[in-house]
């Protein structure tokens, strides 16, 4: 379950960006999850609050997750497409000239804290 890393890298980097972890309690981290980062949203939740447990400053922390569609351009025609299954064709032009413009990524967006002192 590769969920359980993914977990302890976003809990590291909330603690590298908080001011002072003995001064903030982190509320909630939002992440941006692709459809096709290969990320079960359900296991990272879990892995998620079992570190954040163990973190004082995380304790209470809440992962909120927004899942970015996996999103195509073709070269050939210009449109883009939200695609569903991984077939990157184009279902203007049929086209495997593609570019993919979201989906993939994985990144925290956002987190909030508060001042405990």
């Amino acid at each position: 379950m590769h969920e359980m890393s993914v977990a302890q890298n976003i809990i590291d980097i909330v603690l590298q960006h908080l001011p002072d972890q003995n001064a903030h309690t982190v509320k909630s981290v939002n992440v941006k999850i692709g459809k096709m980062a290969g990320i079960v949203p359900d296991s990272l939740e879990f892995s998620f609050r079992v570190i954040a447990a163990d973190t004082p400053c995380m304790i209470d922390a809440e992962l909120k997750m927004q899942l970015v569609p996996l999103i195509i351009r073709c070269n050939g025609c210009t449109k883009e497409t939200n695609i569903d299954d991984p077939v990157f064709m184009c279902p203007g032009c049929n086209s495997a000239d593609v570019t993919v413009l979201s989906g993939t990524e994985l990144q925290v967006s956002e987190i909030e804290i508060e001042d405990t002192t």
